[in-house]
């Protein structure tokens, strides 16, 4: 996919230095605990660490996530072929990778511990109660199952088949259906069911999970998948090159982002089985353009990335709109994009939209648990954009001047941050103290204090 264009906003006011930090700005810890890069880099300003190349890549907005328990932090680094480790202190955010295989689990090995079909890792997530961790590798259309040693945080993956499921014929791997270059992966809070987007397939792959072990079974029916055009699946909606997916925090919905579609589309699950099934009505999606069964919704183009805040809005991000989105949810699942320039911010101007800087080509998104920050890495302009948002309404704006964004020095009005080039996914610890982001262009895993 080609990158849109765009001029950086012009250099804004900056704030009095010795002012107290803003609720929800970020602040990069100091030296070598605010970045890490791969060894490869030889960076001066950064701490080093191995098996970090290429973290978060252009196709993958959930390239790094923290478990639950806020122990260690997980990047899918696709020119690594793995999955780097991190142990992490809850009270300073700082991360450490152990040594040797402890410290990141890869397809050839190499130091690192052996995995099958992490030929080019794009996304990762952690099951709730944390005994499991899920990644999808595009090239090998795959997705990988570990244990989690919740000591240790260390990966171990299942054993034959149970380690790996592939739309390919990959050898022990399972084989699985509608797994064409999957892009996101999420479980359900439930930890029942492990959900898989895939960007080529135009599709959403449904896997039941063994809660005990991990392992994923796909249904062998039309209830294994969902898709636009794949025999044997159920037929969705606006389901070109899914990007983006979330769950609602009850359980009852997938929320998906489709890039080539330009709409987010809306499933219901069912909470016994783990079913995705879609309204043809109008309420089973928003698109940009007119489309027969969705809604129609604004600067949705390139759709992205979503995810929900905790008291039910739902936000998007849309690569080609440069644009953030805001959706409220209904009752029964159902999505409504707030009006005017409450239901979207946008790079620069656009009419009926409110202003947003440094916004270029906008990937990962992560909401804070307490609801008042909106956090987006923009993958263009390699920053992070920092907007409050408002509880009661669900607005979000940027906040003013330096403290809007973190940026390297090349863009104008934002806040300084190191080893920022390419960033595409963003990631906050569980009491939301700490942002931690991936740079696919340095090689690095980025740290942040957020202040309250």
């Amino acid at each position: 996919m080609a990158l849109p264009g765009g001029a950086i906003a012009a250099s804004a006011p900056q704030p009095n230095r010795h002012q107290t930090p803003r609720s929800g700005t970020l602040s990069q810890l100091p030296g070598g605990r605010g970045c890490l890069v791969d060894r490869s880099a030889h960076s001066k300003v950064c701490g080093i660490a191995r098996a970090l190349k290429g973290p978060g890549p252009f196709m993958g907005s959930r390239a790094i996530a923290v478990s639950p328990d806020g122990k260690n932090v997980y990047v899918a680094s696709s020119k690594s072929d793995a999955i780097a480790i991190f142990k992490r202190n809850a009270r300073t955010g700082t991360l450490t990778q152990p040594p040797g295989t402890g410290g990141c689990v890869a397809i050839k090995g190499g130091g690192c511990a052996t995995a099958v079909g992490l030929d080019g890792p794009n996304s990762v997530a952690v099951s709730p109660d944390g005994r499991n961790v899920y990644a999808t590798s595009r090239a090998s259309n795959t997705i990988s199952v570990f244990h989690r040693n919740g000591s240790s945080g260390a990966l171990t993956q299942l054993p034959g088949a149970a380690g790996c499921t592939s739309g390919l014929p990959v050898p022990v791997c399972a084989s699985g259906r509608a797994l064409v270059g999957p892009d996101v992966v999420i479980v359900s809070p439930d930890g029942v069911n492990v959900y898989v987007g895939s960007f080529f397939g135009n599709a959403v792959a449904v896997f039941d999970r063994d809660r005990a072990s991990g392992a994923l079974t796909q249904p062998g029916d039309s209830t294994g998948c969902i898709a636009e055009a794949i025999s044997g699946c159920t037929t969705g909606l606006a389901l070109g090159a899914p990007e983006g997916m979330a769950i609602s925090g009850d359980g009852a919905n997938v929320y998906v982002a489709s890039a080539l579609s330009n709409a987010v589309a809306v499933m219901t699950r069912d909470q016994a089985t783990g079913t995705l099934t879609q309204a043809t009505s109008g309420s089973g999606c928003i698109v940009n353009t007119a489309l027969s069964g969705c809604a129609t919704g604004v600067q949705l183009s390139g759709a992205n990335a979503v995810a929900f805040n905790p008291g039910g809005d739902l936000y998007a991000t849309s690569l080609f709109s440069n644009s953030v989105t805001s959706f409220g949810r209904s009752s029964s699942g159902g999505l409504t994009q707030k009006k005017g320039t409450l239901g979207c911010l946008v790079y620069l101007r656009a009419t009926g939209c409110s202003f947003g800087r440094a916004l270029v080509a906008p990937e990962g998104l992560a909401i804070s648990p307490d609801g008042a920050n909106v956090y987006v890495a923009a993958f263009n302009t390699a920053a992070i954009d920092v907007l409050a948002r408002a509880k009661k309404s669900g607005t979000v704006n940027q906040l003013p001047g330096r403290a809007g964004c973190l940026a390297p020095h090349s863009v104008p009005g934002c806040t300084r941050a190191r080893a920022l080039r390419g960033v595409s996914s963003i990631a906050l610890s569980p009491d939301g103290r700490y942002l931690y982001s991936t740079s696919f262009g340095s090689d690095a895993v980025d740290i942040f204090r957020r202040n309250k």
